[in-house]
């Protein structure tokens, strides 16, 4: 964002941003102007709703398992999702494959299912829309 189109809303918090001058280089101001803020989250949740539909397809066409998916759902990543269930990085991402998927204990289901605050019946039958 070039600095003359920095928004600065009367009495709303102060923030600094980084801002483009005339030269093209980066220096910083105050903004009071909310519209970066909605810019930057609504960008975000664009991209956190692209990437779960992208994992609802790659279940649904049987490429990844449903762990994917709920993984990505829950806002997590491979090192996030494996300090919760206890398993290492590479085991959870072995999950992700419907044939290596489709063999895990129970006890294993029991652990990403209480992660997922879903059933065990859910992510075994995952049915993606």
């Amino acid at each position: 964002m070039n600095k003359e189109e920095l928004p600065q809303d009367e009495g709303a918090i102060v923030d600094l941003c980084y801002v483009k001058n005339k030269s093209g280089k980066y220096e910083t101001q105050k903004s009071s102007g909310w519209d970066v803020k909605i810019a930057a989250l609504d960008s975000a949740w664009d991209e956190v709703s692209r990437r779960v539909k992208e994992a609802q397809i790659e279940v649904a066409e049987g490429r990844k398992s449903p762990v994917y998916y709920f993984m990505e759902k829950n806002l997590m990543d491979v090192a996030t999702l494996a300090a919760y269930v206890d398993f290492w990085s590479i085991t959870v991402k072995r999950h992700f494959k419907p044939s290596v998927f489709k063999n895990l204990s129970q006890t294993r289901l029991e652990k990403y299912a209480e992660v997922f605050e879903i059933s065990v019946d859910e992510l075994i039958n995952f049915k993606a829309e």
